[in-house]
This record gives structure tokens, sequence and C-alpha cells, in this order.
């Protein structure tokens, strides 16, 4: 049995329910947990220095070999047309609590002004690949588009799904204006693979490899996680109960 950072932060009564389902669906215990995941976000944000950077390395360091992570293909008729087109009529459409709403293509991503990083990927599973990744800060993005005050976290929805579930995935404004964090259309000087995301992936190099979402299609400005998925900033978060800060 995996025991997380957030298992130690919730009362003895919320960790005595986790083994059964339908006591954890009941409101009176997702207020518990939902406590103890407040108190386990605060945490972090008092002790670890969220704003330091992620290791950089040299080219000669690049792995080999890149392994494909969760979804190799999303599989969908819209997807494929994209894929065939090259994604010429693909936009990003970034929405929410913001006050100039965008739809951006691919070669509005690849004008601006890039920042191309070479970082280790540390995936949950336990493997990690060093490659290099290319795009505009989030931060410049989210500029454009103009958050409103009553923004706290940005979510990415994607154009894949796991068992039926399209895959979402969320950040704090913490980690998005952290100047590591891009939205990638390239990888190793290249355009990024299906494999590996394309068009655009969202790089979070402060976290596991789960949170940095592919095949993103939008990005939201939201108040809060509860009205997005099951709540838990992560369809993973949701559905295995993963840390919504992966931080590493």
């Amino acid at each position: 049995m995996r025991i997380s950072r957030r298992s130690l932060l919730v009362t003895g009564a919320g960790g005595m329910l986790a083994g059964c389902d339908a006591a954890v669906r009941s409101p009176t215990v997702q207020s518990v947990l939902a406590r103890g995941d407040d108190a386990h976000r605060f945490l972090q944000r008092s002790v670890l220095d969220r704003t330091s950077l992620a290791r950089e390395f040299r080219a000669d360091q690049m792995s080999p070999r890149f392994r494909v992570n969760g979804t190799a293909n999303p599989g969908t008729p819209d997807y494929a047309a994209h894929v065939a087109s090259r994604f010429a009529d693909w936009r990003l459409t970034i929405d929410g609590l913001v006050a100039r709403p965008l739809s951006l293509s691919l070669a509005d991503l690849r004008s601006m002004p890039q920042r191309a990083q070479i970082t280790r990927h540390d995936c949950v599973e336990g493997w990690s690949a060093i490659g290099k990744w290319q795009g505009p800060h989030l931060a410049r993005l989210l500029d454009l588009a103009g958050l409103t005050p009553a923004a706290r976290f940005i979510v990415f929805h994607c154009a894949d799904a796991i068992g039926g579930a399209p895959y979402y995935e969320s950040i704090d404004l913490i980690d998005a204006w952290h100047p590591q964090t891009i939205l990638a259309w390239a990888m190793n000087d290249a355009p990024l693979t299906v494999g590996h995301g394309a068009p655009v992936r969202l790089r979070v190099e402060r976290q596991l490899g789960y949170k940095h979402a592919k095949y993103v299609m939008r990005i939201e400005a939201v108040a809060s996680l509860a009205g997005i998925g099951g709540g838990g900033g992560g369809l993973w978060e949701d559905r295995s109960g993963y840390e919504w800060y992966a931080g590493i």
C-alpha cells in the first residue's frame, strides 16, 4: 500500500475510512479529505522553494531513447484529422477567468518568444529520461489572455481519454508563472511526435511526469478545482489518489 504525503495529513478518521468506497464518497468524508488536501497544499507552499529551477543538462547528456508515457495516440477521428493535416487547422483555446479569450494556431505559438531547456522527466512508474523541450512560456499566454483576479488554477483539457474519461490536469499560479513552465511544441529539436503529445504539451519541470499534460487542446483559468472532473485536480488524482502537487 502506498502511503502518500497527503495521507499523513488526513485525520485518523479519514484514514480508517480509506478502505471503504461507499464511505469515502459520502459528503462528510469528502469534506474531511478536502481539509487534509488543503493542509497538504499549505504545507508544501510553506516548506518548499517552488520558485527554484529544476536542473538543466547539456546536449551530450540527453537520453538516447525517451519513452512514451501514458497515451500513445488519442485515437479519435478529430485527432486523426489534425494529424493528417499536420495540425494546420488545430487551435488552442484559452478561456475561463480571462479578460481576452484566445484561439491560437500552432504557427502562433511558434512565432512567440521561445524557451528551450534540457531537463529530466521523472515518471511515477520509476523511470526517467533527459530531453530537450521548446515552446513559449505559459505565463506569456496567460498574460495575453489577461487573468482576472479570481483565477487561482490553470486547467489543461486534452485530446486523449483514459477509460472513456477526458484527460485533464491542473497547476496553480505559482507553477504557471515559473520560468521553466512552457507549452512545448518541440522535443529534441523536432516537432513533437504523436506519442509524445503533438501538437503541444505542458512542461512543468518541478513535478512528476503525469502532470505534464499531453495533447493540450484548451487551457482554462478557474477559481476552484471543485467543479473540474472529480475535483482532485487531474484525472489520475481523481482515479488513483495521486498527489495533486507532485513535486520533485
